[in-house]
Parts: structure tokens; C-alpha cells; sequence
């Protein structure tokens, strides 16, 4: 794919796959995320604009939004479902990751981005190009069943997504990202069992994929098999390290196994990276230890990043009772 601009590598990452923050006041579901841009390796570049786009699975433009470098985007009112987040450099799309907001509830669900320019190599260096991590090249054929397997999912169609992604598996077993969607699909039909094994298998044809890591792992902690959770979490959180949600999910899981030396430095950097619900967890991990001014204090932190918290005055009660006296 060429880019459209002047001749530098664009490299893109995305940081932390839907970092979960804290629950929307009113609404539907919030999106947003900063984005970053590196451009040392690129002198010479003048800042950029670059074009935020979410598309539901039928392809159809929900927002979009132009973003400066070192910029932020916020998309509001969502509509609970799954979306491509996309971004563009001059009518060219640089890179893009499936989203999932599928929770019944409001949520505001953070995804920053991360852009590098870089100036090519050699003199006989081409005209950039375009590096997104985990493309899968299929074939025309795979390609159209795929996006009528989206756009089914997208409508809800679930019995007649789940055909055509069987139908693309048949055809190119090693299509991993098609076995993550296969995933998906039945975990919206609460197909837990299948699900996992359909992660399993995106994994088994490409160990580092990010989704299927991150997706494996949320999956064992919904289903309470926390010590079989930590092996992907960690993998994931190897290749995003400053996902807030990985370090949460991985906290909670080396809790619930009564490893809470392990579980408070993950919570800790959670609660580092925005994710505020790690303070509530740290507090009872201190709590249930006998250290009840520690938990006092995580308890304060947590009231100071969400004020409106719903059990705000029995926060305040236990740390009126626990907090030491200044």
C-alpha cells in the first residue's frame, strides 16, 4: 500500500486494546484515545492530520474525526456492538483494529494509537509504505465471504455469519484472524466452550496475535479459571505493556488465586494507566491483609478519580475510620 505523503515509513501501533475506563455518566458507550506521534526518525516533516473513521461490519462510516499529531479523539453515543477503528494519512489507510463495545452497560472505553515516521533506508528507497501489524492477505474469494461474515455479525445474523467463516476456515486454515472472529461470534452466542477453542487456534497459526491473546485471557477470567488465564494475559501484556486493562485483568486473576504479591504490581501499574477500578481492588487485597490505612489510602485515590461513585459515603466512612491522623 503506498502513502500519499512524503517518502517515510509509517509504522503503527496500538496501544492497549480497549482500555476500559469508568462508566459513562449518560448515553450509550463513549470510544476515545490519544493520539501519539514519534517523528525524530522523520526530520523535515511538517505536523500531520490524520482521519479517525469507525466503520460498523457492514462497512458503513458511524463517525469520524480529523485528529492532529498528539491529539485525541472522542466518539460519543455508541451503540453497543463491534467496530473497525481505522485510521487515514491523506485518503489512505494506515491501519486499523477491531473493537468490541459489548457491554450492557455505558462504558467510556479508552484506545490510544501510536504513529512512528520513519525516513526510508538506502537510496534506492521507495516511496513509503505501510506496516500494519497483523495483516492477513487473503484471497479475493475469502475476502468477500469475510465481509459478509462482518456485515452479518454486524446486523446480529449470527447463523449466517458462522457458515461463512467455517466456509473461509475450510478454504485457509491458517487465516488466524478469521479464527478470532470465529471466536467472537460465539461468544456473542455465549458458545463459550467454542469460543475458546477458535482463540486457541488463531494463536496456534500466529502465537503473538495481540487479540486473540487478550480475548483468550478475558475469556478464562469471565469463566473463573484464572490460573489458566495468565498465560495469555501475560503474552499480551509482553507485546502491549501499557495496556491498563491487561495489568487489571492480570491482577485480578493472580487475586483470585491468593497470589496478591504478584496481583499488586499489576494493579498498581493499572491504576498508574487509568484504569481507576484497580484502586478499589488493591483496597480490599490491603483490607483483607490487616492493613487498613494502605486500603484507606487506595480508597481516597479511587474517590478522587471518580467522584460520583455511587457508594461514595461508605468509601469516606472507612477511610474517616482508617486513615491515619495528619
Amino acid at each position: 500500500m503506498k502513502l500519499l505523503a512524503p517518502s517515510f515509513l509509517l509504522m503503527l501501533f496500538f496501544s492497549g486494546w480497549l482500555e476500559r475506563s469508568t462508566f459513562a455518566q449518560s448515553g450509550g458507550h463513549i470510544l476515545y484515545g490519544d493520539m501519539k506521534v514519534e517523528e525524530s526518525k522523520a526530520t523535515g516533516v511538517n505536523r500531520l492530520s490524520y482521519d479517525v473513521i469507525l466503520y460498523n461490519l457492514a462497512r458503513q462510516v458511524v463517525a469520524r474525526q480529523s485528529v492532529s499529531s498528539n491529539g485525541r479523539y472522542r466518539f460519543n453515543n455508541l451503540q453497543s456492538g463491534v467496530y473497525d477503528l481505522v485510521v487515514e494519512l491523506e485518503n489512505t489507510e494506515v491501519g486499523r483494529i477491531r473493537v468490541e463495545l459489548v457491554s450492557p452497560l455505558a462504558i467510556d472505553h479508552r484506545q490510544d494509537i501510536s504513529l512512528e515516521l520513519r525516513a526510508p533506508v538506502g537510496p534506492s528507497a521507495k516511496p513509503a509504505s505501510v506496516s500494519a501489524a497483523d495483516f492477513y492477505d487473503r484471497s479475493p474469494g475469502n475476502q468477500k465471504l469475510f465481509d459478509k461474515a462482518q456485515a452479518a455479525t454486524d446486523k446480529k445474523k449470527y447463523e449466517e455469519a458462522l457458515p461463512l467463516l467455517n466456509q473461509i476456515l475450510a478454504n485457509d486454515p491458517k487465516d488466524f484472524q478469521a479464527w478470532s472472529e470465529l471466536g467472537t461470534l460465539h461468544l456473542l452466542q455465549n458458545n463459550l466452550p467454542d469460543a475458546e477453542k477458535a482463540y486457541l487456534q488463531a494463536i496456534e497459526v500466529r502465537p503473538k496475535f495481540f487479540l486473540a491473546l487478550m480475548n483468550l485471557g478475558r475469556l478464562r477470567v469471565a469463566e473463573k479459571k484464572f490460573a489458566e488465564a495468565l498465560e495469555p494475559l501475560t503474552l499480551a501484556l509482553e507485546i502491549q505493556p501499557t495496556s491498563a486493562n491487561l495489568n487489571l485483568l492480570l491482577g485480578e486473576a493472580y487475586l483470585q488465586i491468593k497470589k496478591g504479591s504478584k496481583a499488586v504490581g499489576y494493579l498498581t501499574d493499572a491504576a498508574k494507566l487509568g484504569q481507576h477500578e484497580a484502586h478499589l481492588r488493591l483496597a480490599t487485597l490491603y483490607n483483607a491483609a490487616g492493613l487498613k490505612e494502605k486500603a484507606a489510602a487506595e480508597y481516597e485515590e479511587f474517590l478522587k478519580k471518580t467522584p460520583n461513585y455511587p457508594d461514595r459515603k461508605k468509601l469516606e466512612q472507612y477511610i474517616s475510620a482508617n486513615k491515619k491522623s495528619q
